[in-house]
Parts: structure tokens; C-alpha cells; sequence
């Protein structure tokens, strides 16, 4: 079975660039252009993982994975951090409000499949 991947960023093109690798690897891809935006597609498909940015207008993906957090069905769901920030602070910020994973933008497409897989297969 096909794995559901959202993958949430402002930023058009890196949505589409994320888009593209993961339905390369054969991935169901859903697109949200932010927090907000995710929040309300969350139940389009049965997502097995959320990639997202962390500064984003409307909802910024810490209040992103928050949000999801405090959704039981999605209490234990994979969501790894895409970013261009790698400062610790904002690394534990997103560790203590349920982040999986954090890779730092600019990201190479082999990496950020290497890092899904391990998270789900």
C-alpha cells in the first residue's frame, strides 16, 4: 500500500521539489502551504508522516506539530522538521513540541529519503 506523505512549506518551490522526490519514491503526496492550510487537509488521506517548514505565516510548524499532537489519531505520528534554522534552541523547540526529526535546508533529495525511510519504511 501506497504511504501518505503532507508536506507543508510557504515556499512554492520547496514544496514542489519535496513533492517531486517523494512521489519519485513512489509516495501519496499531499500539499499545504502552511500551518493552517495543513490543518485543515489533515484528514484527506491516512498520513504515515508530515515533512514541514518551520517559519510559515498563519500557523508556524511548531504550533503546527502541536496542533497535531493534540489530535489522538495522529498523537504518535512521524513529523519531521525541513528548515533553514539549525540553531539548538530551535531544535529542542521542536523536540518538546513532538518534532521526529529535523533536516536543515538546503537538503539533498537522497537525504531526505534516507530519513523518511528510516522513519517509515
Amino acid at each position: 500500500m501506497t504511504k501518505s506523505i503532507m508536506t507543508v512549506d510557504d515556499s512554492a518551490s520547496v514544496r514542489q521539489m519535496v513533492s517531486f522526490t517523494l512521489r519519485e519514491a513512489g509516495y501519496n503526496v499531499i500539499e499545504a502551504s502552511d500551518g493552517k492550510d495543513a490543518v485543515s487537509k489533515i484528514n484527506l488521506a491516512d498520513l504515515n508522516l508530515i515533512v514541514t517548514d518551520l517559519n510559515m505565516p498563519n500557523m508556524d510548524g511548531i504550533e503546527l506539530i502541536k496542533t497535531v499532537r493534540s489530535m489522538p489519531k495522529y498523537k504518535f505520528l512521524p513529523i519531521i522538521m525541513l528548515t533553514t534554522e539549525s540553531q539548538n534552541e530551535k531544535k529542542m523547540e521542536g523536540k518538546n513540541a513532538g518534532a521526529t526529526g529535523w533536516i536543515v535546508k538546503p537538503f539533498k533529495p537522497e537525504q531526505l529519503l534516507a530519513v523518511i525511510k528510516k522513519v517509515i519504511g
